[in-house]
């Protein structure tokens, strides 16, 4: 019987019994993307005493939206949910600041110099991330992912659903945005060290 069947409906036929890959259990996916969303979400923003709760509050979104993972395309979905997250911790994390706020900014404290290499590692922690505060997230999230997570641009392309060339643009524009908000800091902690 499967001889008068013509070659072409033997195949549509044949595909529609093939299996897709599912998704990986929510387990697979913390271990296998942990490290890479810890850094993303501290790198997007979120400052380092949030980041473990960020990360945790990303990880039950993804567990409940489960079944709205695309196969194959758990990173992309995992980093839209770690922007979102990353977004939603900085504002929460300002409006904190704004009732806590007693008119010092403490990224304008004068970086103490030290020998001590952790000391030197902070300080240098605490200066990125004032320059990357900088950028807004159209531009901070490419230069996050290829400067700093070494994620090519055709990956950021996906990862992020918007054309290539429209990714390398931003990353030209986020190159010239903090090498300006670099240098203005540098400036500024020149001017507090000559006091």
């Amino acid at each position: 019987m499967a001889a008068d069947i013509p070659p072409t409906m033997l195949a549509i036929h044949t595909a529609e019994e093939v299996s897709w890959p599912a998704v990986p259990p929510i387990e697979t996916l913390v271990r296998d993307y942990h490290a890479f969303l810890w850094r993303s979400v501290r790198r997007l923003g979120v400052p380092a005493g949030d980041v473990d709760d960020a990360v945790q509050e990303l990880f039950l979104i993804a567990h409940r939206r489960h079944s709205e993972i695309v196969p194959g395309k758990e990173r992309a979905f995992l980093f839209a949910v770690a922007v979102g997250v990353a977004a939603n911790a900085r504002r929460k994390h300002q409006r904190r600041d704004n009732r806590l706020d007693h008119g010092a900014d403490p990224a304008a404290a004068p970086m103490v110099a030290t020998q001590d290499h952790a000391l030197l590692a902070r300080d240098r922690r605490a200066m990125l991330d004032a320059v990357l505060d900088d950028l807004d997230d159209e531009f901070r999230v490419p230069f996050v992912l290829f400067e700093l997570e070494e994620v090519p641009v055709t990956e950021i392309a996906e990862l992020l659903q918007i054309p290539s060339g429209t990714v390398a643009s931003r990353l030209r524009r986020a190159r010239e945005l903090f090498q300006a908000a670099a240098a203005r800091l540098r400036a500024r902690v020149a001017r507090e060290d000559a006091r």
